[in-house]
């Protein structure tokens, strides 16, 4: 289920750790309100912060290392023993006849409907979304969720961080002793609010596209795929509203067979 702690992606992590509390330690070390908080025993905030931080920490590695849905073993009757037909094959629209013995080319295996292969990774995997050298793994059906959740309690770390940073800063009457006393805090603050800004931006995009049952690949390489070739710009087979597909996302577990929702919604068409 998870990947090697030491392989690829070893120093990006690393970095990511060291990074996380190093800033922390930062921002407990200098006159912030973490600070003020813990010298007049108020522990509830600092507490509650760190823990905030490690919760991420640990999403993080959950992410980074888990399997993201690898397509391991092949399987050349997968459609016909969930339940695909011939006749419901036959209700493809000719431009999407491929989808019948759809093999990578790469690892050779039979690929599920919304799978992909990652050059990267050098996998197969289920409803690709996409490889992030952020967390030097794969998005994927297995920890798609889990991805979202990590962008949340991380957003949430740096914009608290943001506002801890913030309450440390002091005045000086002269700008050039301002920046010596507070250097190192604007570089932090600044940093952090980069990163709050690309979290952000990241987190709000997985949203629209989860609400829409659509997946990263899916969204920019649309014109490229088999099964998508046929659909209109604002045609998607796997959409079923807003809200079913938030909850599907979010709290129905388990692997979806996908060619059963495309061909139902195939048939339903014509």
């Amino acid at each position: 289920m998870f990947k090697n702690v030491f392989g690829s992606g070893f120093l990006v992590r690393t970095a990511h750790v060291i990074l996380t509390w190093v800033i922390t330690l930062i921002l407990f070390l200098h006159d912030t309100e973490l600070r003020k908080q813990e010298e007049t025993g108020q522990f509830l905030g600092p507490v509650f912060f760190v823990l905030l931080v490690l919760v991420s920490v640990l999403l993080y590695f959950a992410v980074s290392l888990m399997d993201p849905g690898f397509i391991l073993s092949n399987d050349s009757d997968l459609q016909f023993t969930l339940g695909v037909s011939e006749e419901q094959q036959d209700m493809i629209p000719p431009a999407s006849k491929s989808l019948r013995q759809r093999r990578c080319g790469h690892c050779l295996l039979q690929q599920p409907m919304r799978s992909k292969h990652c050059q990267t990774c050098q996998h197969c995997v289920r409803r690709y979304d996409h490889h992030c050298p952020w967390i030097e793994n794969c998005v994927g059906e297995r920890n798609h969720r889990w991805f979202v959740l990590y962008l949340t309690v991380q957003l949430l770390v740096l914009l608290w961080g943001l506002h801890i940073s913030w309450t440390g800063f002091h005045d000086a009457p002269a700008w050039p002793l301002w920046l010596h006393s507070n250097g190192t805090l604007l570089t932090v603050a600044t940093l952090m609010a980069l990163l709050s800004l690309v979290v952000l931006l990241l987190l709000a995009s997985h949203i629209y596209l989860v609400s829409l049952n659509t997946t990263t690949w899916e969204f920019m390489s649309r014109h490229r795929i088999s099964y998508l070739k046929h659909c209109g710009a604002d045609e998607n087979p796997f959409d079923r509203g807003t809200f079913h597909n938030l909850w599907s996302f979010f709290c129905v577990w388990g692997t979806v067979v996908w060619e059963q929702v495309y061909f139902r919604e195939v048939r339903d068409q014509v």
